[in-house]
């Protein structure tokens, strides 16, 4: 796998989400195309006026970055992001973040600012680094994936959001609602390393993120650093609604790892069928974020390619996270 090539004259193709974040879209475009005439670097700036567009914007973003030997930038938050790799990954092409999100878990785990300007100057200087890529059905994830009660957490998350604005304690508080409204339980055979088992719960959670993991206390995180090719696995054994709440404030805490009602595990590959004799043929996935359906069994496992991400050697807060 060889890296793609970046010179000072790189051109960019940026697909900029203008509902993604706090910040005002066209102060954000002007910041991007002020960076860059100073830099003397030409961009390209594909608007996402409507979400129904950002996948064909991303794709054709691509494509002009292929023929112009340039680099495909997300601008927007993680289900931005997501779709932009999507498209990027297997081009070719170098990939760069410019983060509007509200949590940015993938530009913070790999050093990349929040401050547009700032995270602007770091696609001008920094080097292409391969960067792991998680895979379920083919479908990219670069932070996690998830079903059941994470899944369905995100859909109220995004509602809330829409009516009180784009805030963390407004996501937080929606996931208290739809955790106190109680939750389906799911019968699921995990396949694994040649051992299969049998699990209740009401999610599984399915991670590519050390510093998601390792803020709320999951030992497995350390995996993911380690070794290339691992994702990990969490899993919560059937609870009650109350007995939901004191699993929050160890997560809110960094110790979800050491909870009883907590399973958690790395792997190379996961297959996902559905247990029972009456499983569903589909079921609702939340891949960094956006909420979709995926037919049955599901496959978990990370790309045989890495992303070619823009970004710098190292990455503070995930270093301090170790500590």
């Amino acid at each position: 796998m060889t890296a793609p090539i970046l010179d000072a004259q790189t051109p960019l193709f940026i697909v900029l989400n203008a509902g993604s974040g706090r910040d005002d879209a066209a102060a954000t475009r002007r910041t991007i195309e002020e960076g860059c005439e100073a830099a003397g670097r030409k961009c390209r700036i594909f608007l996402v006026d409507e979400p129904r567009r950002l996948q064909t914007l991303a794709r054709e973003a691509v494509e002009r970055a292929r023929n112009g030997g340039g680099m495909v930038v997300a601008a927007g938050g993680d289900g931005t992001i997501n779709a932009v790799a999507q498209a990027t990954l297997g081009s070719g092409c170098a990939f760069g973040v410019l983060p509007q999100g509200t949590f940015n878990y993938f530009s913070r785990t790999h050093g990349i600012p929040a401050d547009t300007a700032a995270a602007l100057r770091i696609l001008m200087t920094e080097a292409v680094r391969p960067v792991q890529v998680g895979l379920v059905n083919g479908r990219v994830f670069l932070v996690n994936a998830s079903l059941g009660l994470y899944a369905d957490l995100l859909e109220e998350r995004e509602s809330y959001k829409a009516r009180y604005g784009r805030r963390r304690w407004i996501a937080f508080l929606a996931g208290l609602v739809t955790v106190l409204r109680g939750h389906r339980q799911w019968r699921l055979r995990l396949a694994s390393q040649g051992q299969e088992r049998d699990l209740r719960t009401p999610t599984l959670f399915v991670g590519n993120n050390p510093l998601q993991l390792r803020q709320v206390g999951i030992p497995e995180a350390e995996a993911l650093e380690d070794a290339r090719g691992r994702l990990a696995a969490i899993a919560l054994k059937p609870v009650g609604a109350l007995a939901m709440l004191p699993l929050l404030v160890r997560g809110a805490l960094g110790r979800l790892g050491d909870a009883d009602d907590v399973l958690s595990f790395s792997f190379e590959s996961l297959t996902v069928k559905a247990g029972g004799t009456r499983g569903p043929r589909r079921i609702k996935v939340a891949t960094d974020g956006e909420v979709g359906w995926l037919d049955m069994p599901l496959l978990f496992r990370p790309s045989p390619e890495p992303l070619w991400l823009v970004r710098p050697e190292v990455a503070p807060e995930l270093e301090a996270a170790k500590e």
